[in-house]
């Protein structure tokens, strides 16, 4: 507790040094510009008794604003609201002179008239300065959030007591593995986290497992909408259409949503006044914003983006943000320039307008997510689903354990520390739950190991034409979506894989997970008609280092999973531990034949390579931290919930599959709540209404 008083007694002494510093230099211009106003002797001072002058003069202003203005605007409460506005400035002005007069040595001196215009632009300087810095400040920012919410409960005539049962927010901390999260705790970087865990009556952590996609497209639709189902990767082809889905595409993410929708018969998650923040897909709930399968549902981006539309409306959000904004740019500059230096590796490229998708992804996303969040709090909402995509970005470009990724977790903490703070505020009781959808495992990439990327390979193996230098496969990313969302701009469509030629094969990439399709043999490809067209396809996959195993479907056996040295296995008949699959650990075989039964399962699914010892696997995509198929942390997320609601599974079992989480955080609302009522499936691909008004709510 001591160290929280002097940290924020530090805190606001720094902000008025910065803002006396600000000041002192506006002096000092101000007295350049205007003829009649100086803070020099008539014979002439040398610049360091200049600056003293000016830094003397802009602290008394200073301290007179702070003692003398409230007692004088006290007084004149009784004159007319007019009158007092004209009398302001020369208050000011006359504000001003005194502090000149208390200037050593009178060099400080100004016409009454000048001395007006100065006062009123150093208080609008110092202004906008003392803004900046209390805006980026969480408790003054909490504070103001607090008030604001007291103030519309008066105006309301809501009980501002805490009554009814309780509501449960949900916050992804997208791409954080388990042992990330532990470790974070552990070494003092995520303290709110470590909190938590410390106190017997806090909140338990325990590792999930994800589905062989371990991605944020297959994991958070089984986790709001209770179905991953035909979910293979983050991208896929579809044959009978002719089309690749993309999960962080609006149209694609609205119809995995759709779907997922008809087949469970059930709304979402949030059907029971819900909202979703932030996410990929609505969860059933009626309150949105930065939902992303929304943005295709009402045309042109427009509701996805209506909350940067209320945050920003907020012109102290607006300086909070941008501020933060800058500095993240700077920060990422500055990190990648000292990784090229100090030759880390692996390491990729972060030039161009990553240093910029990486800020929106780590401020702008953030702040508008955190807001909108306590304002869903502040008006008492049942459930709230929010993800934050910080980490994720990072870490695919840095690495999940690097030193710039654990900074991001930092502030994250921060982030919840001050949603947690806020839960002190809000009319009802609020259980915050955390969890991830998928981690994320680190290793080279498969182009930067072996100097091809897989397409090449898969160009190599069908007897086709392979570029000289190797190809830079294009790197999946929420955020690089978000923004074009949020700026109202098309998704690139460039991830259709336009064919030089109907025959040619698409491959594509998810993570550490490939995706082979053949649009010209119609239906799932066979073993055989492979080794018909391309006899030495499967062997240049299934032999080289950096591929751990395929699937592919055999008309003999039924669907194989091959591997290297000629290994191959029926998937009915594959054990964990053994064969192909041996590395990859618990679970492997499951995930492999859940998958084998998806009707738009690649012709090929290819895992890369996984090495246990140090926990690496290869990319098929520009990233030195991915996830997406099987090996290491990316298949191990985790759930963090309060100890008072049940254990998410019996004791000495595991919580396998998103779909299982979904079932899981179902119970808990029905705990806290009461039953959730489904909604019927036309109506169930989202709320009706957008919350417009949720971020403002929050300020």
């Amino acid at each position: 507790m001591g160290d929280g008083r002097w940290r924020t007694a530090g805190s606001a002494l720094m902000r008025v040094v910065v803002v006396w510093a600000v000041s002192t230099l506006t002096m000092l211009v101000l007295a350049g510009i205007l003829p009649d106003f100086q803070l020099q002797s008539d014979d002439g001072d040398s610049i360091t008794k200049i600056a003293f002058t000016a830094a003397w003069g802009a602290g008394a202003f200073g301290l007179l604003s702070a003692l003398v203005w409230p007692a004088l605007v006290r007084a004149l409460l009784i004159v007319p609201a007019l009158v007092l506005g004209l009398l302001v400035f020369f208050l000011n002005g006359s504000l001003l002179l005194v502090a000149l007069r208390l200037i050593p040595d009178g060099r400080g001196a100004a016409d009454p008239e000048t001395a007006v215009v100065v006062a009123a632009v150093m208080s609008a300087v110092a202004s906008a300065t003392s803004t900046a810095l209390a805006v980026r400040d969480d408790n003054a920012y909490r504070r103001r959030l607090s008030r604001l919410a007291v103030r519309r409960r008066r105006r309301s005539g809501a009980d501002n007591g805490r009554s009814g049962p309780p509501g449960t927010v949900f916050i992804q901390l997208d791409g954080v593995g388990h042992d990330v999260l532990a470790r974070a705790a552990d070494e003092g970087l995520m303290p709110t986290v470590a909190q938590w865990l410390a106190d017997k009556e806090g909140h338990r952590l325990t590792p999930w497992r994800t589905d062989w996609s371990s991605q944020t497209g297959a994991s958070q639709l089984g986790i709001l909408h209770g179905s991953n189902h035909d979910v293979p990767a983050f991208r896929w082809y579809e044959k009978e259409t002719g089309d690749v889905m993309v999960s962080s595409r609006p149209a694609s993410a609205l119809e995995l949503q759709r779907r997922a929708v008809a087949r469970t018969h059930n709304g979402g998650l949030l059907t029971l006044d819900g909202a979703s923040r932030g996410n990929l897909f609505s969860g059933g709930a009626d309150q949105l914003a930065l939902v992303l399968s929304m943005a295709a549902r009402f045309g042109k981006g427009r509701r996805s983006r209506a909350g940067y539309f209320a945050y920003f409306s907020d012109p102290a959000n607006a300086v909070r943000t941008a501020v933060s904004f800058v500095a993240e740019v700077c920060r990422e500059i500055g990190q990648s320039t000292r990784a090229r230096m100090r030759k880390v590796t692996p390491r990729i490229k972060r030039g161009g307008l990553y240093p910029f998708i990486r800020a929106f992804a780590t401020v702008v996303e953030r702040d508008v997510v955190v807001a909108a969040v306590i304002g869903d709090m502040f008006a008492g909402r049942t459930a709230v689903y929010a993800d934050l995509v910080a980490y994720d970005e990072v870490a695919h470009h840095s690495g999940p354990n690097s030193r710039d990724a654990e900074k991001v977790l930092a502030r994250l903490d921060r982030s919840l520390a001050l949603i947690v703070k806020v839960a002190e505020h809000t009319p009802r009781t609020y259980r915050i739950v955390l969890l991830s959808d998928h981690g994320q495992s680190p290793g080279e990439t498969f182009a930067g190991a072996y100097g091809l990327t897989l397409k090449d390979l898969v160009r190599a193996g069908c007897g086709l034409p392979v570029p000289r230098r190797a190809q830079r496969t294009r790197s999946g990313s929420e955020a690089r979506d978000a923004v074009r969302i949020a700026l109202h701009r098309p998704v690139d469509e460039e991830e259709a894989e336009h064919l030089a030629k109907p025959s040619d094969p698409v491959v594509l990439a998810s993570g550490n997970l490939g995706l082979i399709s053949f649009p010209d043999i119609e239906g799932r490809a066979s073993r055989e008609q492979l080794d018909r067209c391309h006899p030495a396809l499967l062997g240049t996959l299934a032999n080289h280092p950096g591929i751990g195993f395929l699937l592919v479907r055999s008309e003999r056996h039924g669907s194989v999973v091959l591997g290297r040295g000629g290994a191959e296995i029926p998937v009915s008949e594959l054990v964990d531990g053994e064969g192909p699959l041996a590395p990859f650990g618990p679970g492997a075989a499951a995930a492999v034949r859940r998958t084998d039964t998806f009707p738009h399962v690649a012709d090929i699914m290819v895992n890369s390579m996984y090495d246990g010892a140090t926990g690496c696997v290869h990319a098929f995509e520009e990233q030195i931290g991915s996830h997406g198929g099987l090996g290491g942390e990316q298949s191990r997320p985790f759930l963090l919930w309060p100890a008072r609601l049940s254990a998410p599974v019996a004791p000495g079992t595991e919580l396998v599959g998103a779909e299982q989480v979904h079932k899981v955080l179902r119970r808990w609302l029905r705990e806290c709540s009461g039953p959730q009522i489904p909604l019927s499936a036309p109506g169930a691909a989202g709320g009706a209404d957008e919350a417009d008004g949720t971020v403002q709510a929050a300020g």
